[in-house]
């Protein structure tokens, strides 16, 4: 049992002053008392707030994080640093990958994210072989959650078959990601076993270009849990599915019946105002990554008319260009005001704070595409807190809706103080518990990667 008690914490009903918080054996919260005195022996913290969902991690591409960036002969574009991805996919071993996955995990928990949905399509060696231990990738995921960061973490294996729209040819650098619909069927039973407080499991067919029609419905009949797939993010996807199918990837989703709220669609990009309503009222989550869908030229998620329509949002890291859950939030307003040469447009008169409202959104949509009791400080979620320092220089004098708004846009960093996950202290002063043995491990992986 872990008892915390916080001057002030974000609860389901709104900000609320001295709750005491208790969490079971298995880390989950069995009470939270408002107006409560600080009993003995309780962890103090000043303003708590949820942990929030990272609702859409590739890990291994922390490793190419900012060494994507020189422009080559021609146009750059998702395409083109897709080629360089593909470089980076044949030097990865399931050592590296593990010593990675756990950097990703600590960095962010280290900002405030308490749990992972890890989009995992790193099947296989460059050549297309198994690896000896045919599932050393996909735990590489598990161990470095358990053993090493202490991040809850859904892991999302995904079902990666062709190279285009319904039946294309893969390129020689997918054959790592490539899985026939049995064999990846067999690894979602291996994997049960991990099952647990901390670990949950859910489906990924990657797109629309990787799978078959077939593929697609099997894999969502293969499991009860979320189903994760990439969604119309190019426009160069929505062309090829149209000339293939004569409806967007948005339509043919809508067509098929695969929408509702166990599906949550990554980036979403583009998509028309009919797929928009239609999406957003089916009870699916938008997957939202701003800063790697700005780093890649994706484009601008459609957010007033998302959020009219009543859609649920969630935001991750994707390609690991940002692993802070308050940029990824800023940069979702913040393109939404380039491109409306306006300001606030998540806020509105009943609320006000653009901010805290993607913040409260984000924390259900990521708790509902994780697939798993989390986002709240409530009984029978996990007891998984961010305590905020309330003397940074962002925040100083600030509270409530207003200190939200503050950690989003101000221009610091280093506002988290502590982050507990299941009840378990994992960051202390702003970092990690066992972040030198991380980056140290992290650091030989990159040696080996890019000798």
């Amino acid at each position: 049992m872990a008892v915390f008690h916080a001057e002030t914490a974000l609860l389901p009903q709104g900000w609320a002053r001295d709750v005491l918080i208790e969490s079971d054996a298995a880390g989950m919260i069995r009470r939270v008392e408002t107006a409560a005195p600080p009993p003995p022996g309780a962890l103090r913290l000043a303003v708590v707030v949820p942990g929030m969902p990272n609702l859409h991690s590739h890990a291994f591409q922390r490793a190419m994080a900012g060494r994507a960036e020189r422009r080559g002969p021609g146009t750059d574009t998702f395409w083109t640093w897709r080629e360089a991805m593909y470089a980076l996919v044949a030097r990865i071993t399931p050592a590296t990958q593990r010593a990675i996955a756990a950097m990703v995990q600590a960095e962010c928990l280290e900002r405030g994210y308490t749990h992972l949905c890890e989009f995992h399509y790193l099947h296989r060696r460059p050549d297309g072989s198994p690896w000896p231990e045919a599932d050393a990738m996909a735990e590489g995921h598990i161990a470095a959650a358990l053993e090493e960061s202490g991040i809850g973490l859904t892991l999302l294996p995904s079902l990666y078959r062709y190279g285009g729209i319904f039946g294309r040819d893969p390129a020689p650098g997918q054959r790592p990601f490539l899985l026939e619909l049995a064999e990846y069927l067999a690894l979602l039973r291996r994997l049960e076993r991990y099952r647990g407080s901390r670990i949950a499991l859910g489906v990924a067919p990657h797109s629309l270009r990787a799978v078959s029609p077939d593929m697609l419905a099997a894999v969502a009949q293969a499991t009860d849990g979320p189903i994760h797939i990439h969604l119309a993010e190019q426009r160069r996807e929505v062309e090829e599915c149209l000339a293939a199918t004569g409806l967007t990837p948005g339509a043919w989703m809508l067509a098929r019946g695969h929408a509702g709220p166990r599906w949550c669609f990554i980036h979403a990009t583009h998509l028309t105002a009919t797929e928009v309503e239609e999406l957003a009222a089916s009870g699916a989550v938008a997957g939202l990554c701003p800063q790697t869908e700005a780093s890649l030229g994706d484009g601008i998620f459609a957010l007033p008319e998302w959020l009219a329509a009543g859609g649920r949002i969630g935001i991750g890291s994707d390609s690991q260009v940002c692993l802070d859950p308050a940029a990824e939030l800023r940069q979702l307003e913040t393109s939404q005001r380039l491109k409306l040469e306006q300001r606030s447009i998540a806020g509105s008169r009943a609320d006000p704070h653009p901010g805290a409202r993607l913040f409260r959104a984000a924390l259900a949509g990521g708790a509902q595409a994780a697939g798993v009791p989390i986002g709240a400080i409530a009984a029978g979620k996990r007891c998984d807190l961010v305590e905020l320092d309330p003397d940074h220089p962002d925040l100083i004098g600030l509270s409530g809706d207003a200190l939200l708004d503050a950690w989003v846009f101000g221009p610091g960093r280093g506002q988290v103080r502590r982050v507990a996950v299941a009840g378990q202290l994992v960051v202390e002063g702003g970092r990690h518990l066992r972040a030198g043995r991380i980056a140290e491990a992290y650091r030989r992986a990159l040696l080996q990667i890019w000798p």
